[in-house]
């Protein structure tokens, strides 16, 4: 076996990242709280259907291995790790909860758990379509039925994970779909960002913020709300606040007393997505709002 190595700098458990997984009712995979965690996404870029096993060591380091136990790409180890949000230094996160008690009976009831993302931005800004104003249970069994009419299994270790399709095959097949009319010629806008460079991961987080929710804002369809998801959920960004998820802005009233969210916010500094996410993991666990297991707007791989 030829393995990749990610650090995990702070506290990381793959083993809550694979229940997350496994309890994201849209994404289909109840097997990922078995044995190692396997994942499934088109690699950016190149947009090839990949698959990779994730291990964690006693040391705390995560192992990433390919089909056929070979070593994967850097470019997708890369995108391994932004997917488990492992290319975030979570160490100075306990700093955080010394100063705000929120935060840190947070940590201590979900310890290790980091925000488990879409596979790109790409795949982000396509659920974000297929969720807007319809029930999340669904939009999720869209996805599955793209995913299993036009989607690439990929073997590894004599499993077959299930691929979303290439930016290219959405585009063609959007229109098979059988979804509203207004969402066709979206879908195939998100298609031609993904393929044009627009929905780069990369490329999302190396800029302000304010300046990558405005270049997705400009892709039919994806409106305030979207282009955070997309931003958060799908490129990893690790220090962003939310602004119009008003779940987490209800949730930070009830655990804070105030309606400034953006106020409190501040305390969280650099991890202001991480802290949104346990908020929302932590609110989902309770009430079962989004009817999608554990902490909905988090989003997983194939």
């Amino acid at each position: 076996m030829d393995a990749a190595r990610i650090e995990s700098r702070g506290p990381f458990s793959l083993e809550a990242s694979a229940r997350f997984v496994a309890g994201f009712g849209p994404a289909g995979r109840p097997d990922a709280a078995t044995g190692p965690l396997r994942l499934g996404f088109v690699a950016e870029r190149t947009w090839e259907p990949t698959a990779v096993r994730v291990e964690q060591e006693p040391s705390g380091v995560v192992t990433v291995v390919g089909p056929d136990d070979a070593k994967p790409s850097p470019a997708v180890v890369a995108q391994v790790g932004r997917m488990l949000s492992l290319d975030v230094d979570g160490s100075g996160l306990d700093e955080v909860g010394s100063r705000d008690p929120v935060v840190a009976d947070l940590l201590e009831r979900m310890p290790g758990l980091r925000p488990v993302c879409f596979g790109s931005p790409y795949e982000a800004a396509v659920w974000a379509l297929l969720s807007n104003r319809v029930r999340v249970t669904r939009a999720a069994a869209v996805r599955r039925r793209i995913v299993a009419g036009h989607g690439t299994t990929v073997a590894i270790d004599g499993t077959g994970i299930a691929v979303f399709p290439a930016p290219d095959v959405l585009h063609r097949v959007a229109g098979d779909l059988g979804l509203p009319e207004v969402k066709v010629p979206r879908l195939r806008a998100v298609a031609d960002a993904a393929r044009d460079g627009v929905l780069d991961g990369e490329t999302l987080r190396s800029r302000p913020a304010a300046e990558s929710l405005a270049a997705l804002r400009e892709i039919p369809g994806i409106g305030p709300f979207s282009a955070e998801l997309i931003l958060i959920r799908g490129a990893g960004h690790p220090d962003l606040l939310p602004v119009a998820e008003q779940r987490l802005h209800t949730e930070m009233t009830d655990r804070y007393g105030t309606a400034d969210p953006t106020t409190v916010a501040e305390m969280w500094r650099p991890y202001r997505s991480r802290v949104s996410f346990l908020l929302r993991a932590d609110r989902e666990r309770r009430t079962g709002e989004m009817g999608g297991g554990p902490g909905h707007p988090a989003c997983v791989a194939g």
